[in-house]
């Protein structure tokens, strides 16, 4: 898996907390190892964005991806759940 960043995600995430934007970086480690570990709650989110998908970073704040046929994984958005 290869994971890349939209430049958007990286200046909405250059203006969270520091905490959150550590916690992010943890989480990414685990995305990179297992996808679908049980912390990240990995799931779709169709409805709103098709063909993204989610993962949980804490108990409010998420980060949208968009994967794609080669492998390529870019992240597009990062914020709060509402």
């Amino acid at each position: 898996m290869r994971v890349d960043f939209h430049k958007h995600f990286l200046k909405m995430l250059d203006k969270l907390p520091p905490g959150i934007v550590q916690k992010f970086y943890g989480r990414l480690e685990l995305f990179e190892q297992y996808p679908y570990h049980r912390f990240l709650n990995n799931h779709s989110v169709d409805k709103a964005y098709s063909g993204w998908r989610s993962i949980n970073i804490t108990g409010d704040f998420r980060a949208l991806y968009e994967p794609k046929d080669d492998g390529l994984v870019i992240f597009m958005k990062i914020g709060t759940h509402s």
